[in-house]
């Protein structure tokens, strides 16, 4: 997987993770290597 896809926003793509200790938005590959500090978002 190369970086520097879409980079920032996040709103808009289902099952995004957010850290619970900032609260900012964290990518797939930390928030399931980090399931204590992460917090799984489903999409609407």
């Amino acid at each position: 997987m190369a970086k520097g896809g879409k980079s920032g926003g996040g709103k808009s793509s289902k099952g995004t993770y957010r850290s619970a200790v900032t609260g900012r938005y964290v990518t797939a590959a930390y928030g399931k290597g980090h399931p204590n500090t992460t917090i799984k978002e489903s999409g609407k």
